[in-house]
């Protein structure tokens, strides 16, 4: 049986084009005609190679069997043979005795093969070992060993995602543990099993990164989004996994992050999103939530009935307008300039964002009943009153002039953290507006310096505030002269070495010194932002800072003209501590 499994496998090989189908029929019928088989066989044996051929005994038996004569079967397949396997073998033995290394050699073998496999390699043939045999042949479970035909694998379920033989190889290959090479997410979706151990590695990759939780994130979301099952069970997934005592605010921030993707990409997941939300037992809520989030627009009809739900003596589960779309269309349409709300439903969209941001449910102890909730609103009177005042400032087109007078107000109510997040949603609306800096006569305009005074009291938005400074960085103003574009920049390092001071560290140097690689800024700007983070810092330094930092301050077309003549300058000082104490790469 075993030995039969083999040649049905071989016989199908897409690399065997030569051998004609016919070969795969192994099983002579009673009735057949000796000279029929006979010449079946001959029109074999004259195929070129066929002695190569793993099939050749099973045909051998039926050629003796029906009375061939050794003599002219000799005679056929010598006159046949070209010896092509022999003749490549020759050539990698001349090409490794000439100098060539063996690795490149046995690279340029497997690479030619591949080509040739994936030039010839029919499906159907491949699908036939599985449904006619339904056994895993040996040659398949060593070739998943090695990553060249691993990663022929990968590119043949991609051209072929139905083929039952690819589909079962993948399997083979995550079962083996080599899930994290399964980098195309189509290939991946085929099988759940399959899926899951890719969707795990994902998922530990954004735990274990925390420094990179951003890419991490992008790279789960872009898997988990790749179609609605995917999607669904996705989120089912990590929805149950939130509800863990230990890491589920994780997994809660992780869901939001990808339902924030999927909504970038144009994807309507706001039905999935609302049935795992439990929004069901308030209907009216539900309702009025998903009517906003499709159209992904507010409207005061809808915004009344939240507020009469949320203002109820039992009002809905606050994680129904925790979702981070509803936040996101509150924090525009009240600190956007320009955004016209009715005033008589003003109150109410604060409200909401204030209720949102501050109430609180307490867990339930043993002996309450099930599905009691106590809520803490100590912080909610507090925090409405602070997003009015600065709604009032920042709804008007105001100059920094004009600002001054509302300064301690602004200061005042920025330790809230959504109103943290409105000032920088409103200062980025202002200041990505094209003639702002044309009109800005301070060295560093009131709404930057905002930004210090956000970046020092919230520490979770060192990563928005970072991004809208990349953004401005990295603006186009060309309609300023070249020093005064030179002086704006310089004033934005100062921002980003605030945001550095503030505890913003690896991504502000690892930004500047991706500005360094690229040599798209000037070398001026790079030189003004490591004079002023060495005056900032001192050690003990992390070891990603110093990678990160080191080669630019070793870089004397950066620091040359900041040495003296010993070692006693920051530059100086700087190296010889980090040499001393630091393993740079």
């Amino acid at each position: 049986m075993e030995e039969e499994f083999e040649d049905e496998a071989w016989n199908n090989s897409a690399g065997r084009g030569n051998a004609p189908e016919e070969e795969a029929e192994n099983h002579e019928e009673p009735s057949e005609n000796p000279k029929a088989v006979v010449s079946d066989c001959l029109q074999l044996f004259s195929s070129v190679d066929y002695i190569m051929e793993p099939g050749i005994f099973v045909q051998l038996k039926r050629y003796f069997q029906a009375g061939g004569t050794p003599e002219q079967v000799i005679n056929t397949l010598s006159a046949n043979y070209t010896a092509v396997a022999q003749t490549a073998n020759l050539l990698a033995e001349w090409l490794i005795m000439a100098g060539v290394r063996v690795t490149d050699v046995q690279a340029m073998v497997e690479n030619h093969l591949k080509d040739m496999i994936l030039k010839t390699f029919d499906p159907k043939k491949a699908d036939k070992i599985f449904t006619e045999e339904g056994e895993t042949p040996g040659w398949l479970t060593e070739m998943i060993e090695h990553h060249t035909w691993r990663s022929l694998i990968y590119r043949l379920a991609e051209e072929y995602p139905e083929c039952l033989m690819l589909n079962f190889t993948i399997k083979l290959i995550s079962d083996a543990g080599f899930q994290s090479e399964i980098t195309s997410i189509s290939t991946a979706a085929q099988q759940i099993e399959v899926f899951s151990r890719v969707l795990k590695t994902a998922i530990a990759k954004f735990l274990s990164h925390p420094e990179d939780w951003q890419g991490a994130i992008e790279e789960v979301a872009k898997m988990v989004c790749h179609g609605q099952h995917t999607y669904v069970y996705s989120q089912v997934l990590i929805q149950v996994l939130s509800q863990e005592a230990k890491g589920g605010f994780i997994m809660k921030r992780l869901s939001q992050e990808i339902t924030k993707y999927a909504l970038k990409n144009n994807h309507n997941v706001t039905p999935i999103t609302m049935a795992l939300n439990g929004s069901s037992r308030h209907p009216q809520a539900c309702e009025a939530l998903t009517s906003m989030l499709s159209r992904n627009t507010l409207n005061p009809a809808d915004i009344t009935v939240l507020y009469r739900n949320y203002t109820s003596p039992e009002p809905p589960p606050i994680d129904l307008i925790r979702n981070p779309q509803f936040l996101e269309l509150l924090v525009d349409s009240l600190f956007k300039v320009g955004v016209k709300i009715n005033q008589e439903h003003k109150s109410k969209y604060i409200y909401l964002l204030g209720y949102a941001a501050s109430v609180c449910e307490i867990p339930t102890k043993k002996g309450q009943p099930k599905g009691h909730r106590v809520l803490n609103k100590d912080e909610l009177k507090a925090t409405i009153i602070a997003i009015e005042k600065v709604h009032a400032i920042c709804n008007v087109s105001r100059g920094s002039s004009e600002l001054i007078a509302d300064i301690s107000t602004l200061y005042s109510c920025i330790r809230f953290p959504v109103v943290g997040v409105g000032v920088i949603r409103w200062v980025e609306n202002t200041v990505t507006e094209p003639s702002y800096f044309k009109l800005c006569t301070e060295s560093c305009p009131l709404h930057l310096a905002l930004l210090d005074e956000v970046a020092c009291v919230h520490a979770s938005l060192h990563d928005q505030i970072l991004r809208l400074l990349v953004r401005l960085f990295e603006s186009k103003q060309d309609e300023l002269e070249i020093l005064v574009q030179l002086e704006l920049k310089k004033m934005l390092l100062d921002r980003m070495v605030n945001l550095l001071a503030r505890g913003c560290v690896v991504p502000v140097v690892k930004y500047i010194s991706q500005c360094c690689t690229r040599g798209d800024t000037d070398i001026s700007l790079i030189r003004y932002f490591v004079t002023e983070v060495l005056e900032t810092v001192t050690h003990p330094y992390s070891s990603e800072f110093v990678q990160l930092f080191l080669p630019m301050v070793e870089n004397e077309e950066i620091t040359g003209s900041m040495r003296g003549e010993g070692d006693n300058d920051p530059v100086s000082e700087f190296i010889v501590h980090c040499k001393a104490h630091y393993t740079t790469l």
